[in-house]
């Protein structure tokens, strides 16, 4: 039985929703933050990406950055940016890009949930990164990001969805980038938490650093109360819950630095050696088991030999496992692509002419363009308790930070 609960959000004053609102900490670096966020002080990015604040240089798991972020947080709470809701409320989240919607339920989730995945994962985390969210939650006393959670649809849930959308919303805007947000506030909160208690489980699409770092946030303060209850909200993290048949994941690419000991002849080789290898106008794979590479400024495509596919494992089927296995590893030694620095990950929104634009700059030798994997892939490696290879799924549209906090007291 998955648990969710209505909360008292701390939110911005909705003529000010536009200008707070940002990217999520986690796609944009400190130079990209500061960028965005010149000239703005509402923006969220001084809350997530506190740094911008300081001096260049300054380390970002420095005291003063987390002590910034609360600043800033501090700040928006007191000078009537933000107002705090006067009861708990569940909330409908919409985005729309390129013409297509999602919608997720916005409300709090229990870390027990977390920990018995009830709420199941598919990724691995990295210390540093988990340590630096649990500081800045501990430090804030705040979850200021949501964890994006998707869910096998549900009629009844979706029935109470298409009737709140109807209302007028709360949000409404067109962020920088096009995509449109829109927020209502739910108009029955008990009838979506008994909805959803008869779902068997959830899933961590996208945020998987956020929620582990909440549960150990909650775990902690859980520790520190000899008057610990149960009914503490610290119990409780943010999240943002879709539909899955709603979900749009896009590929994850490559570029890497370059080709070690090898031509690129000799690379050409190796790769005809897995497939049909072919040149192309087409930088991008039109099915699973087709990799698109770019390399002396000519694409090739390869399409991978069916005895090399595993159809009946969740994850060695997977098109990421597959290059990894039968690419990276053989013929770029590339073993861990979570620490190699020979490789990097290029999102797809940014499509394939950033995989050109680096290759060409001279930066990296070699540019591979994925295809999606799906959701149902997703799926069928939680459920069998698996783990995906890393940056596996890049999920578009990214869900705004700074339009809900969830406080822990």
């Amino acid at each position: 039985m998955l648990r969710i609960k209505p909360f008292a959000a701390l939110r911005p004053e909705p003529s000010l929703a536009a200008r707070v609102a940002s990217v999520p900490y986690d796609v944009v670096n400190t130079a990209e933050a500061r960028e965005l966020a010149a000239d703005n002080p509402l923006s969220f990015l001084h809350v997530v990406r506190p740094e911008i604040d300081l001096p260049e240089g300054t380390d970002l798991y420095d005291d003063q950055v987390y002590a910034k972020a609360r600043e800033n947080l501090d700040r928006l709470a007191e000078d009537g940016t933000f107002i705090t809701e006067s009861q708990p409320q569940l909330y409908l989240y919409r985005q729309v890009m390129d013409g297509r919607s999602q919608v997720g339920l916005v409300g709090c989730c229990h870390i027990d949930d977390y920990a018995n995945d009830i709420i199941k994962k598919h990724e691995k985390t990295r210390k540093e990164k988990e340590d630096d969210r649990t500081r800045h939650v501990v430090t804030l006393n705040a979850n200021t990001g949501p964890v994006f959670l998707t869910y096998r649809d549900s009629d009844e849930i979706n029935k109470l969805v298409d009737h709140d959308i109807h209302e007028r919303p709360l949000y409404h805007f067109d962020a920088p980038d096009g995509i449109t947000h829109t927020v209502w506030i739910a108009s029955n909160p008990q009838a979506y938490v008994d909805a959803f208690s008869k779902l068997d489980c959830a899933y961590v699409a996208d945020g998987h650093h956020r929620s582990a770092s909440a549960a150990r946030a909650g775990a902690e303060r859980r520790a520190n109360n000899p008057n610990h209850t149960g009914e503490e909200e610290y119990n409780w993290f943010l999240t943002v819950l879709f539909p899955a048949q709603q979900l749009n994941i896009l590929s994850y690419n490559r570029v890497i630095k370059d080709l070690g000991q090898h031509s690129a002849q000799d690379v050409l080789n190796q790769l005809a050696a897995l497939g049909k290898l072919s040149q192309t106008d087409n930088a991008q794979p039109d099915r699973p088991g087709v990799f698109c590479f770019y390399l002396d400024q000519q694409w090739h495509s390869l399409e991978l030999n069916e005895d090399l596919i595993d159809r009946s494992h969740a994850v060695d089927s997977l098109d990421v496992a597959l290059l990894q296995n039968h690419v990276l590893s053989p013929i770029f030694e590339i073993t861990d692509p979570r620490t190699d620095h020979r490789i990097d990950f290029v999102g797809g929104i940014r499509g394939t002419g950033e995989l050109e634009r680096r290759v060409n700059e001279g930066g990296y030798a070699v540019g591979i363009s994925m295809y999606p994997t799906t959701v149902d892939q997703l799926l069928g490696v939680a459920d069998a308790g698996m783990i995906m290879p890393p940056k596996s799924t890049w999920f578009e549209p990214k869900l705004r930070s700074g339009l809900f906090v969830h406080t822990l007291d």
